[in-house]
């Protein structure tokens, strides 16, 4: 079912119980469907149950990676333990950083830990506050992580049984070509909301607010008419 260009790239279809909705991208109009291919319901699936991953600090592998995120943050400087002072230089709550996976679990882990790996620059100019007009009390660091984590999950709604968002329904269509998307979705969010940080001269206390604003900036950008992949979203190219 087409819908006329008022409604394509609107929220207006939701509750209409239709199969398909139309957006108009790159000059023409683009047919996202609600009925999964094979393929997307596999990675979608895939990602749900990332999502549903406690952290587990008795797990081998779950430490395992916690290690491996210190050592991609702090390569030259040995890690004492798993509850250390030391973790409070990344920016978690306190000297054990496994209390803070509470509000995301692992996913958020691992997107920190993609996060290091594959953009190891803005990695590390956002961990040492590097840039810009910092304020005296600055967000910190993991715990932000972790909250950005959290906020893409509700922003996408994919826990849902049924979409009921078009920025959902987009969404779903770039796992057609890339798995790690929700990976490098929040590596974009992370830059944004640094920018938008620096941006609003914020302090800690202004938090909540610029997550707000960073996660309507991303919504627009997903909207885009040429934005058919994240590396297509205009905020991508902050990365480095």
């Amino acid at each position: 079912m087409l819908l006329d260009d008022a409604t394509c790239g609107s929220p207006r279809w939701i509750g209409k119980s239709l199969s398909c909705v139309c957006i108009k991208r790159k000059g023409h109009y683009e047919r996202i469907c609600m009925t999964l291919t094979p393929l997307q319901e596999e990675r979608l699936q895939r990602l749900k149950h990332r999502m549903k991953v406690y952290f587990d600090p008795s797990r081998r592998d779950h430490q395992e990676a916690l290690k491996a995120l210190w050592h991609a943050a702090y390569p030259d400087q040995e890690l004492e333990g798993l509850i250390s002072d030391q973790w409070k230089e990344m920016g978690w709550q306190g000297r054990d950083p496994s209390t803070d996976f509470r509000g995301a679990g692992f996913i958020s882990l691992e997107n920190l830990l993609f996060f290091a790996k594959a953009f190891s620059t803005s990695f590390q100019r956002l961990l040492n506050k590097k840039g810009g007009k910092r304020a005296t009390w600055e967000y910190p660091f993991a715990v932000a992580g972790v909250n950005i984590t959290f906020m893409i999950m509700q922003m996408l709604d994919l826990q849902s049984t049924k979409p009921r968002t078009f920025v959902r329904a987009v969404f779903v269509q770039m796992l057609s070509e890339d798995e790690w998307a929700f990976d490098l979705l929040y590596c974009v969010a992370f830059v944004v909301m640094d920018r938008q940080w620096l941006e609003k001269n914020a302090s800690y206390m202004d938090f909540n607010e610029v997550l707000r604003s960073t996660r309507m900036q991303l919504e627009r950008e997903l909207l885009l008419d040429d934005v058919m992949r994240i590396e297509d979203m205009p905020s991508y190219s902050l990365l480095s």
